[in-house]
């Protein structure tokens, strides 16, 4: 009978960099199409408040929507581009560490498993036989949490972002306009905070927080951010 072998671990304790970007993305994604509900719910409310062309309405949802998608991408393609040349820089400082102090490396690896929780003979083993297999995947996995075949995209990113924040824009567009001119307020009100919820609860979901709090905390913002905005457009009296 093979001897049982107490220094053992699971799955579940080593990082699982794939799920964890996949939760970023989600992340991002609720988040984009959360800034596009609030920030065109709070433009076309106060325009509405103003005024009650529809073609006004229509073109300052429209200029927004394009204007917050092409600025949510912009910004994302300059963050996820620096990341990325971190990456790149991290990438090259690593693989000058293997090929010029490969025992040092080998070492680092062997401390790193160890502080997982396996034992010292174990975290050999699994270090040399990473180590053999693909040294530089083994370290930048385990010290970076990388995988130097995927690093990050920043044109997906920047499309990825405008059009979660274009999916949000669309839901306070066609509520504010869809309805007669007495019913666009009240109804676009009610779907901001419908959509919200559905972020709201989105977003504790992938953060592992409380849904109700979570809920209550992006709804409150919306709908300050449209009562607002109205106040100020109904301040002007606009005739178009």
């Amino acid at each position: 009978m093979a001897e049982k072998n107490d220094d053992h671990y699971t799955n579940s304790e080593l990082y699982d960099g794939a799920s964890k970007s996949k939760l970023n993305w989600l992340r991002a994604a609720v988040l984009g199409a959360n800034d596009g509900i609030v920030s065109i719910s709070g433009l076309v409310v106060g325009v509405a408040g103003a005024t009650t062309s529809k073609p006004a309405i229509m073109a300052a949802g429209i200029a927004g929507l394009l204007a917050g998608a092409l600025s949510m991408a912009a910004g994302e393609y300059v963050s996820v581009s620096t990341q990325r040349d971190t990456e790149h820089a991290l990438y090259k400082k690593e693989m000058w560490e293997i090929e010029n102090k490969p025992e040092e490396e080998l070492q680092e690896l062997i401390d790193i498993y160890e502080d997982k929780g396996l034992s010292r003979k174990t975290a050999t083993i699994v270090a040399k036989e990473l180590t053999e297999h693909d040294a530089l995947a083994a370290h930048m996995d385990v010290e970076l949490n990388l995988d130097p075949n995927d690093f990050t995209n920043p044109w997906h990113a920047a499309f990825a972002s405008a059009l979660a924040f274009t999916a949000g824009s669309i839901i306070p567009l066609a509520a504010i306009l869809l309805p007669s001119a007495q019913w666009r307020v009240p109804v676009t009100f009610t779907a901001v905070i419908l959509a919200l919820a559905v972020t709201g609860i989105l977003s504790a979901k992938v953060g592992g927080a409380s849904p109700v709090r979570a809920t209550i905390r992006v709804i409150i913002g919306g709908v300050i951010a449209m009562a607002v905005t109205y106040a100020i457009g109904s301040m002007f009296n606009v005739t178009i």
